[in-house]
C-alpha cells in the first residue's frame, strides 16, 4: 500500500520530535562526566557536520521537486496553446471538421475537470491520452478536397501528434520521483541532530515547545517537497487555468 504525503508528514514528525524527547531523557540518565564541556564540543562538531549534510540533501530535494513542478506546469500551458492552435487549424479546414472540433473540446473539458479536482482517483491521464488518440483517428479520417485542405489536415495531424506525446509525458510524470533513500537518510540525520540537542538542552517547557516547532517545520518541509513532486494531485498542484482559458477560446 502506497504511503501518502500525510503519512510521511506524521512519520517524519514522530521520528524527529521523538528523537528530541529521547535526547532529553538520555540527558537525565547519563553521568555528568559524559556531559562536560569537552563532550559538548565534540557533539557540536559532529552535529554541525551532519546538519550540513542534511541541509544539502534537503536543498537537493526542494530543487528537484520545484523543477518538476515548473516543468509540468510549463508542459500543461503548452498543451493548452496547442489545443487552441489545433482548433483554429480545423476551423480553417472547413465545416467537415466540426465533429473533430467538438470531440476536441469535449476531451479538453473532461481533462480540465479532472485536473481541477486534484483527486488522484479521478485523474486518469491514460484516458486523456486515449481521447487524444480518438481525435487523431478522426483527423486522419478527413477527406481533403483540395491542396489547401490537404495541407491543413497534415498540419492538424502534426499538432495532434505533439499533443499525444505531451499527454504520455504527463502520464509518466503523474507519479513522484523523489528518492526514498535520500528522504530516509535525511530523516535519520535530523533525528540524530535532535537527539544530540535534546541531550545537552535545559529541561524546561520552552525547550520542548522549540523542539515541537522545529519538528513541525521539518515535517512541513518534507510534506511540501512530496506535494510539489506530484504536481497533478494533492494540495499543491499546477493550475488548471490554462486549460480553462483554452476551452473558452474553442469556438462551437
Amino acid at each position: 500500500m502506497a504511503i501518502s504525503e500525510n503519512d510521511v508528514f506524521l512519520i517524519v514528525f514522530v521520528c524527529v520530535f521523538g528523537s528530541a524527547i529521547l535526547g532529553v531523557f538520555l540527558g537525565k540518565l547519563l553521568p555528568d562526566r559524559h556531559l562536560n564541556n569537552d563532550a559538548k564540543d565534540i557533539v557540536k562538531l559532529a552535529t554541525g557536520l551532519i546538519a550540513t549534510l542534511a541541509a544539502l540533501v534537503l536543498g537537493l530535494l526542494v530543487s528537484s521537486a520545484k523543477a518538476r513542478f515548473d516543468q509540468v506546469n510549463s508542459e500543461l500551458m503548452q498543451v493548452a496553446v496547442k489545443v487552441v492552435l489545433l482548433d483554429r487549424v480545423l476551423a480553417q479546414y472547413g465545416p467537415e471538421a466540426k465533429g473533430v472540433r467538438a470531440l476536441l473540446k469535449s476531451g479538453l473539458s473532461t481533462s480540465a475537470e479532472q485536473l481541477l479536482s486534484g483527486d488522484e482517483d479521478k485523474l486518469d491521464t491514460s484516458a486523456t491520452v486515449h481521447r487524444m488518440e480518438a481525435i487523431q483517428t478522426s483527423i486522419r479520417a478527413l477527406t481533403p478536397q483540395n491542396d489547401g485542405q490537404r495541407e491543413l489536415r497534415s498540419r492538424a495531424a502534426e499538432i495532434s501528434d505533439e499533443l499525444a506525446g505531451s499527454g504520455w509525458l504527463l502520464v509518466l510524470q503523474s507519479k513522484g520521483s523523489i528518492s526514498t533513500v535520500m528522504l530516509v537518510m535525511m530523516v535519520f540525520w535530523l533525528s540524530v541532530i535532535f537527539t544530540a540537542w535534546g541531550v545537552f538542552s535545559p529541561r524546561n517547557p520552552l525547550v520542548i515547545v522549540v523542539f515541537l516547532a522545529a519538528s513541525l517545520s521539518v515535517s512541513g518541509a518534507t510534506f511540501v517537497i512530496l506535494e510539489m513532486d506530484q504536481p497533478l494531485t494533492g494540495w499543491i498542484r499546477v493550475s488548471p487555468i490554462p486549460m480553462q482559458e483554452a476551452i473558452a477560446h474553442l469556438v462551437e
